[in-house]
């Protein structure tokens, strides 16, 4: 029986691996390098495991079993395993082995992994010269062979484990990369939040149009699977080639095979489309899309052949409404509903913006308006909001949380308690009460007419406590008390300034 090793003991063998670059590659390239790779040993130990039950069960008949091995769920090529790399490491060719060996997987799964290893070589010069790639790479294999990291389900239990160690290494590489990690990565206390509060369902499609490395897509399909169902299909679309396919390899190692994520310009060049070319609908749409976007693609949103802006166009320099309006054009009618993370500009700036803002409240379309803490996203300080949108909404009223001063205060990063915080914004959110002291307000329509729709959060919740009662009387005694004890003091100063003979005796 093979010892089984967990959770912690495999983060820190996959973390250990990152030392092999450490102070000669910059973490925002051996990111790829480090996830890649476990995504190959994941590979090669499933089916170096397979075909060892299938030894066992069927004897020296490697034809049937081979043919047996054709049933899996990935084909691995012969000479593409980590153990073929790992055997030839002392060899000069490292990166352009490993990178054959890819490009053969590839070749042979490409329904579910084509072109996701294009945007990455271990051939680069990225690595340095020959013979210093050569040597990091031959490293890099050494990390991978450590007995830690034998990924076969005999010894670590459960698949869960593998995608959670690629998670962990999304997160350490995130809180790493400061401004860029909001391009790959929303924390999962906040994808856990936005999960909860759009509560999918068993057979929904849910699209994220910014998915990063489908953290926040794999949250909701968790919802479902906590719910006793597998029946669900996950959708997006990624700008940057390196992180869709992060994202896509994500989804491989959590089993989320029932997903079709297109790399492209959301805005520019959306992809997911239905058989009469427009838009997709879907029963949630989520997002943590890049806050205030300067060039997001206003010069063509004005012809936009699907009115995703007959709204109105968002400013040039702040695409924050041109993901919104992008995602509340892709909800199903009737039934959807949507999650997004946006600044807290969005709720109160004027011109363009405030235009859209007013017809979204006026066709009852925004429910929630919900402020987080500040600190809790990678790569910016600010405090961030999330708008719940319905497609359902009988009425005009909006929900206001104000969830900022409730969190976990960590050294660089805040973060939400699943049990405490988040739980407390789900079930304010759903009791969707009139009122609840400094926390929640339910404003009617005329009320955000009133305020010219403006969405500011502490103009509907009142957060603001009363200073306590200043006894005058017992100030003005301190002070007299503290001027008698200064006047000793200097009157001490002075005698010894004298007896130092610093100050002339007077005559």
């Amino acid at each position: 029986m093979t010892n089984q090793v967990n959770q912690a003991e495999i983060n820190q063998a996959v973390w250990a691996a990152c030392d092999t670059f450490r102070g000669t590659v910059d973490p925002s390239i051996y990111k790829d390098f480090v996830l890649t790779m476990l995504f190959l040993k994941f590979l090669s130990d499933v089916w170096r495991e397979h075909y060892e039950l299938y030894e066992a069960e069927y004897g020296d008949a490697p034809e049937l079993i081979a043919e047996m091995m054709k049933n899996e769920r990935f084909v691995l090529p012969e000479g593409a395993s980590f153990y073929d790399l790992y055997r030839q490491r002392h060899t000069p060719g490292n990166g352009e082995r490993i990178d054959k060996a890819l490009h053969a997987i590839e070749e042979a799964n490409i329904t579910k992994l084509r072109d996701v290893f294009q945007d990455i070589s271990f051939n680069s010069t990225k690595l340095g010269e020959e013979k210093q790639k050569n040597d990091i790479l031959a490293h890099l294999l050494e990390d991978f062979a450590d007995e830690r990291l034998d990924l076969r389900l005999a010894h670590i239990g459960n698949q869960d484990v593998i995608g959670n160690a690629y998670e962990y290494l999304i997160s350490r590489f995130a809180s790493e990369a400061g401004k860029t990690a909001g391009e790959f990565y929303t924390p999962a206390e906040v994808s856990e939040l936005i999960a909860e509060l759009v509560d999918p369902q068993e057979g929904d499609e849910i699209c994220d149009p910014t998915c990063g490395s489908a953290s926040l897509l794999m949250k909701c399909g968790r919802q479902i699977r906590e719910k006793g169902s597998k029946k669900y299909a996950l959708y997006g679309q990624e700008a940057i080639g390196s992180t869709w396919a992060l994202a896509k390899m994500n989804l491989f190692l959590h089993g989320e095979d029932n997903h079709r994520v297109e790399w492209g310009d959301t805005i520019r060049n959306p992809k997911l489309l239905d058989g009469d070319d427009r838009l997709k609908h879907f029963d949630v749409v989520v997002a943590n899309p890049p806050f205030s976007l300067a060039k997001w693609g206003h010069a063509t949103a004005q012809d936009d052949r699907f009115g995703r802006f007959r709204r109105g166009v968002p400013p040039k320099t702040k695409g924050d409404y041109a993901f919104i309006l992008h995602m509340i054009e892709t909800m199903k009618p009737g039934i959807g509903r949507m999650g997004v993370v946006v600044p807290h500009g969005v709720l109160f700036r004027g011109a363009a913006e405030g235009k859209i803002r007013r017809k979204l409240v006026e066709e009852h379309k925004l429910d929630a308006v919900i402020g987080l803490p500040e600190k809790l996203f990678f790569g910016t300080g600010i405090p961030a909001a999330i708008l719940i949108f319905k497609q359902d909404k009988e009425d005009g009223s909006v929900l206001f949380i104000d969830a900022s001063r409730e969190f976990i205060k960590g050294t660089n990063q805040n973060r939400l308690d699943t049990e405490k915080h988040i739980k407390k914004i789900v079930e304010t959110y759903r009791a969707r009460e009139p009122e609840t002291d400094k926390y929640s307000y339910l404003a009617q329509f005329g009320e955000m007419a009133e305020n010219d729709f403006n969405l500011n959060i502490p103009r509907y919740v009142d957060t603001f406590e009363e200073e306590e009662e200043i006894d005058l009387m017992a100030v003005r005694a301190e002070r007299e008390a503290l001027k008698k004890e200064l006047a000793d003091l200097d009157a001490q100063m002075q005698g010894y300034l004298q007896e130092l003979g610093y100050l002339e005796t007077a005559q």
